[in-house]
């Protein structure tokens, strides 16, 4: 960056006529300034300047330098300012990913107010209950639901994932209520297989915080929670699921907990970005701003 100074200091000297002149806009002493001015032309090799008692003109050499030169510095200064502006404005473009049904159930209708609120953001926005390497697939920003695991990651919980064991009334019509984790076993429970393999141990805790684990088996599971919700409502078993994937069927009935007496663990839903030392804008005003949306008491909570 030395050179690029010198050549800016350069081109002041030719646009203000001496290098005292030139010397004063950059807060710099003639000294200085003329000691730049000679190491650039020692660097290229050339005599830049025609000294006089009264006149300062440009060698040939110095003015086909001070013509390319000049673009350069130019470009270079609009870069320069450029990133200074992105470093505090929230603009570019954001990409994201998200589980699915959380992203079209929570995520999506919040989207349209945050591009309101930040007119020079674009959002690229991937759907995927897989989980993707951030930094090798190109995302800012991604939204996990659940224990996190081990990772280079850095997380904010953005929301409590509150997990229930819920059946149809229709079910417990026909099957009994179950009254302790034990009794699962003679039931019909419906089982998530996820990236952990299949989800067939359910963890509760006991009025006297011990952990009780119980194996369950049924004869339905599937990767896909929206299948287990549909199963579960239809009257196909007994379900664990988070509270906002059935905080509807909840509400309206479609849905009874179960075991209120021993409750399962919660987890988190976060917000998780790649280690950087600097953190674009965008990143940080869309982690906030679903911090704020969703935060202490989320939609499904209400």
């Amino acid at each position: 960056m030395d050179r690029i100074g010198d050549l800016s200091l350069f081109l002041r000297v030719l646009d203000l006529g001496s290098i005292s002149a030139a010397a004063r806009s950059l807060d710099l002493s003639v000294a200085v300034a003329s000691q730049r001015l000679k190491r650039l032309e020692r660097e290229l090799g050339v005599r830049l300047l025609h000294r006089t008692t009264r006149q300062l003109h440009a060698t040939p050499e110095g003015a086909a330098l001070a013509e390319q030169g000049r673009a350069l510095v130019e470009d270079l200064e609009a870069l320069t300012g450029g990133l200074r502006q992105s470093a505090t404005e929230v603009s570019g473009t954001l990409r994201v990913t998200i589980p699915a049904s959380f992203g079209q159930q929570y995520i999506s209708p919040l989207l349209p107010e945050f591009l309101a609120l930040h007119p020079r953001v674009k959002l690229s926005v991937n759907l995927n209950d897989q989980i993707l390497d951030l930094v090798g697939s190109g995302f800012d920003l991604g939204i996990r639901v659940g224990a996190l695991g081990d990772s280079g990651l850095v997380a904010r919980q953005l929301a409590t994932n509150r997990r229930v064991l819920c059946a149809s009334p229709d079910y417990l019509r026909r099957h009994g209520t179950p009254r302790t984790p034990a009794d699962l076993a003679t039931h019909d429970c419906l089982l998530l297989v996820g990236s952990q393999g299949r989800q067939d141990i359910w963890r509760f805790t006991d009025r006297k915080g011990r952990e009780i684990a119980q194996r369950v088996q049924g004869r339905f599971e599937s990767n896909q929670g929206e299948l287990l919700r549909d199963a579960v409502v239809a009257g196909l078993g007994i379900a664990l699921h988070s509270v906002w994937h059935v905080h509807e069927q909840l509400r309206d009935g479609r849905l009874q907990v179960l075991l209120p007496d021993y409750p399962i663990a919660a987890t988190g839903i976060h917000a998780v970005m790649p280690q950087r030392r600097l953190v674009p804008p965008r990143v940080r005003a869309f982690v906030d701003f679903l911090a704020e949306r969703l935060g202490e008491h989320p939609p499904w909570e209400r």
